[in-house]
C-alpha cells in the first residue's frame, strides 16, 4: 500500500480513497461501542448527581413507615431507594441534600417518626391536611424555614426543640388538638414572621409572643388568657377572637423596660430610651400636628440642669453603699466573734461552693424571667433564690379554697414526699396538688426547692405531666400539675375493673411507647441528662384515651429524708423497680432508669406486681423479674405468663419481641442495657406491625399458636 506522504505523494484520488477507508473502519468501531459507552455516560450521571445522602434517606424511610406505607406516596420505599434520583412524591432535592417536603392534603395517616431530625438541609416541610394523629415529635428537622402542620389530628404540647429553630419564618399547627401553653420557646427567634395557631386548645398568656418579627398572627379559638398585649394589637394581620382574653386594655410596662434581649425591634414598640412623651410627640409631629419647638438656651438649661441633678444622685448613692458595706462588716465581725461561728461559717462556704441543679437545664436555656424568693427555712434562716422560673406562683389560700382545705375527699394519691389532692378552680380548671410533708425534706433540700422548681417547669414533652405551678409561703411546698384524669396505670393494672378491660395488648404498647419517649426525652434531649431515679407504674398516669403521662420528673433533686415513716406497701413497691447497682451501692444512673423501664414493662405483660410479697404466690413467683427473666425467650412459657385480662388477644409475633426488649432492658449489667433512643425505635417498629390474633385453646400447650409473620413482619 503506498503512503501519504510529503516524501513520496501519489495521487490525490488515492489518498482520498484511503482516509475515507480509514473513517468508515473508525465509524462503525464506534457505532458497536455506543452502548457502553452510553451505559458509562449514564451511571456516572447518576452517580454524581442523584445519589441522595444516607441520612436523609434513612429519614425518609422511617417517615414511610411511621405514616403506615401510603400508597399515596409513589416512588418512596421503607428500605433502600434514591429519593433525589427516583424523584419520591413531594420530595425536592439540591445536589443530594432534601431540602423541601411538600406532602399535603394527600390523606396521610399516622405519624411522622422519630428521625426527623436527620433531614438536616430541610428548609419547607408541608404536612397539612392529611389525617396525622399523636403527638409532634420534639426531634424535627433543624434548619427548617417553613412547617406546616395545619388541618391534622395532631395532640399534645409544641415541642421545646423548636426553640432551637431559630430560622423558622412560617409556623402554622392550626386546626389540630394541641394543649398547653405556648412557653419561652421562641425567645431568640428573630426570623419568625407568620405564626398561626388558631383552633387548638392552647392555653396562657401572649406575652411570650411579645418582641417577635411578627406579620401575620392567628391565634383564634384557643383557651388563651390575660390581656393582648399592646405590641400584638398593632400587628395589621392579628385574628385573636375565641378565647378568654381580659376586658380592657393591657397593664402599661414599667417605664423604661428594655426590649426583651436578642428580639427584633420592628413591632412599632417604643425604642429603648425613649418615654411615652416622646413618642407621642413624634406620633404627632408625623401627622401633622406640630408642637412649638424650645428655644435653644432652654434646650442647654434642662441638659446642665439634668447633668447636675445626676452627679447629686450619683454622690448620694455612692455615700449609701458606703454606709452599707461598713454595716454588713461590722455584721460579719459580730457573728465570727460569736462561739461557734467558725462552724456557720465553714457551712455557709460549702453551701456557696455546692453546685445547686441536680436536675438539668434544656439545651438551649430557656429565656424565663428572673425570679427572687424569700424563703424561710425551719432553723429560722432566709435565703434568697433567684433563678428562671416559668412556672405560676400560687398562694396556700388559693390553693386551700381549690382542695377545700385539703380534705380527705379530694385526696388521689400519696408518694414519699406527700399527698396529691384534686383542686377545683373558680374558672373550673382541674389541678393536681401534691402537698410536700413538712418532715419529707431535709433542710438542705427545702433550700434547694425553688431551684428544683425552676428546672422542672422546663420539661416539656407530651408524656410527661406539666408544671403548672407551685407555693411558697408560710413554710408550705406544694406542686401544681395537670390533673391526668384516668389515673395510674399501676391501679390499672391490678385493681381488676372495667379499665383494666380495656386496656388492650394495643394499649400497652402504646403506653410502654409513651413512657420511653418521656425517658428518651429526659436522659437524651435534656443537657445534662435528667435521671427519673423513681419510675414504676404509679408514676405512669393516664389519660381517658390511655396515654400515658410519666410524673414526678425532676424530683431526683428533692430526694426525701431517710428519716421520714413510708409504708411498708410503698418501700416495697419501689424496691421492686430498684436496679441491681442501685440495691448494692446506691448509685443510680440513666442505665437504672432503663432497668426500672423494664420491670414496667414486665408489668404490662404479665399484669403481675413487681415484689408481691402479701400475695399467696410461692416464694419463687413474688420477684416478678426473678420469676419472669428465665421464660422471656421461651415462647411456649411466655404465652403462660401473659395477663389473663387480655384473653389470648394478642399476635405472637409482637409479644416475644415485646419481651426480647424487656430483656435487655433488666440486664443485670448496666452497660449492656439499651439507650432509651434505641427501645423507642423498637417499640415504634413493633406498634406499626401489630396484629391482634385470637389465640386458640390447644390440648399441648394451652394456646395453639398461629404465626403471623406474613402481616406481622420483622418487628425490630
Amino acid at each position: 500500500m503506498v503512503k501519504c506522504t510529503l516524501t513520496n505523494p501519489p495521487s490525490h484520488r488515492h489518498c482520498d480513497a484511503l482516509v475515507m477507508e480509514k473513517a468508515v473502519a473508525s465509524f462503525s468501531l464506534f457505532l458497536t461501542r455506543l452502548p457502553v459507552i452510553w451505559a458509562v455516560i449514564f451511571s456516572f450521571s447518576v452517580a454524581v448527581n442523584a445519589t441522595t445522602d444516607p441520612n436523609d434517606v434513612q429519614g425518609l424511610q422511617v417517615l414511610y413507615t411511621s405514616l403506615n406505607n401510603p400508597w399515596q406516596l409513589t416512588g418512596w420505599r421503607s428500605s433502600g431507594g434514591d429519593p433525589c434520583g427516583e424523584l419520591w412524591k413531594g420530595v425536592i432535592c439540591q445536589g443530594s441534600s432534601v431540602v423541601s417536603l411538600q406532602i399535603s392534603g394527600l390523606g396521610l395517616s399516622g405519624t411522622m417518626g422519630y428521625l426527623l431530625n436527620n433531614l438536616v438541609s430541610l428548609t419547607t416541610f408541608d404536612l397539612s391536611g392529611n389525617n396525622i394523629h399523636d403527638s409532634i415529635p420534639y426531634q424535627l428537622p433543624p434548619n427548617l424555614t417553613s412547617l406546616n402542620l395545619a388541618r391534622n389530628n395532631i395532640s399534645g404540647n409544641l415541642p421545646y426543640s423548636l426553640s432551637s429553630m431559630t430560622s423558622l419564618d412560617y409556623l402554622n399547627v392550626s386546626r389540630n388538638f394541641l394543649s398547653q401553653g405556648v412557653g419561652d420557646m421562641f425567645a431568640n427567634h428573630s426570623a419568625l414572621a407568620n405564626f398561626r395557631v388558631q383552633n387548638n386548645k392552647l392555653t396562657g398568656s401572649l406575652n411570650v409572643l411579645v418582641g417577635l418579627p411578627l406579620i401575620d398572627l392567628n391565634v383564634a379559638n384557643n383557651n388563651f388568657s390575660g390581656w393582648i398585649p399592646q405590641e400584638l394589637s398593632s400587628l395589621t394581620d392579628f385574628v385573636y377572637d375565641g378565647n378568654a382574653f381580659a376586658n380592657g386594655p393591657a397593664p402599661p410596662p414599667p417605664p423604661y423596660t428594655p426590649p426583651p434581649p436578642g428580639r427584633s425591634s420592628n413591632n412599632r414598640t417604643p425604642q429603648s430610651g425613649h418615654t411615652p412623651e416622646s413618642n407621642v410627640s413624634v406620633s404627632n409631629a408625623q401627622n401633622g400636628h406640630k408642637k412649638n419647638a424650645l428655644p435653644t438656651g432652654s434646650i442647654l438649661g434642662l441638659v446642665i440642669g439634668s447633668l447636675f441633678a445626676m452627679m447629686l444622685l450619683l454622690l448620694a448613692l455612692v455615700f449609701c453603699l458606703r454606709k452599707g458595706s461598713k454595716k454588713e462588716i461590722t455584721a460579719r465581725t459580730s457573728v465570727g466573734s460569736l462561739p461557734g461561728s467558725d462552724k456557720v461559717n465553714a457551712e455557709m462556704q460549702e453551701h456557696r461552693a455546692k453546685p445547686t441543679a441536680t436536675v438539668s437545664d434544656l439545651k438551649p436555656t430557656a429565656m424565663g424571667s428572673m425570679a427572687v424568693e424569700r424563703l424561710q427555712g425551719k432553723n429560722g434562716s432566709v435565703k434568697r433564690v433567684q433563678s428562671p422560673i416559668t412556672a405560676t406562683s400560687f398562694t396556700v389560700a388559693i390553693l386551700q379554697t381549690a382542695t377545700n382545705s385539703f380534705s380527705q375527699e379530694n385526696l388521689i394519691g400519696e408518694g414519699s414526699l406527700g399527698r396529691v389532692y384534686r383542686a377545683e378552680f373558680p374558672n373550673g380548671k382541674i389541678m393536681a396538688i401534691k402537698k410536700i410533708d413538712s418532715a419529707a425534706l431535709s433542710l438542705q433540700e427545702e433550700d434547694n426547692f425553688l431551684e428544683a422548681i425552676s428546672n422542672m417547669s422546663r420539661l416539656r414533652h407530651p408524656n410527661i405531666v406539666g408544671l403548672v405551678g407551685y407555693c411558697a409561703e408560710h413554710g408550705q411546698r406544694l406542686l401544681v400539675h395537670d390533673f391526668i384524669g384516668n389515673g395510674s396505670l399501676h391501679d390499672t393494672l391490678h385493681y381488676a375493673d372495667e379499665r383494666s378491660k380495656m386496656l388492650t395488648w394495643n394499649a400497652r404498647v402504646r403506653v410502654a411507647l409513651g413512657t420511653a419517649r418521656a425517658l428518651e426525652y429526659l436522659h437524651e434531649v435534656c443537657l445534662p441528662s435528667v435521671v427519673h431515679r423513681n419510675l414504676k407504674s404509679a408514676n405512669i398516669l393516664l389519660d381517658d384515651e390511655f396515654n400515658p403521662h410519666l410524673s414526678d420528673c425532676g424530683l431526683a433533686s428533692l430526694t426525701p429524708n431517710t428519716e421520714r415513716q413510708v409504708s411498708s406497701d410503698q418501700m416495697i413497691g419501689s424496691f421492686g423497680y430498684s436496679a441491681p447497682e442501685f440495691a448494692l451501692s446506691g448509685i443510680y444512673t440513666v442505665k437504672s432508669d432503663v432497668y426500672s423501664f423494664g420491670v414496667v414493662m414486665l408489668e404490662l405483660l404479665t399484669g403481675r406486681k413487681p415484689l408481691d410479697v402479701f400475695s399467696s404466690r410461692v416464694r419463687s413467683e413474688q420477684s416478678l423479674v426473678r420469676w419472669a427473666t428465665p421464660q422471656l425467650h421461651d415462647i411456649d412459657a411466655l404465652a403462660k405468663m401473659v395477663d389473663p385480662i387480655l384473653n389470648g388477644m394478642y399476635p405472637a409475633k409482637s409479644l416475644s419481641r415485646f419481651a426480647d426488649i424487656i430483656a435487655l432492658c433488666v440486664q443485670p449489667e448496666p452497660e449492656f442495657r439499651p439507650p432509651m433512643s434505641e427501645v423507642v425505635q423498637a417499640l415504634v417498629r413493633l406498634m406499626q406491625r401489630a396484629v391482634i390474633v385470637k389465640r386458640q385453646p390447644s390440648e399441648d400447650s394451652g394456646f395453639a399458636f398461629r404465626n403471623p409473620d406474613h402481616e406481622a413482619g420483622d418487628l425490630l
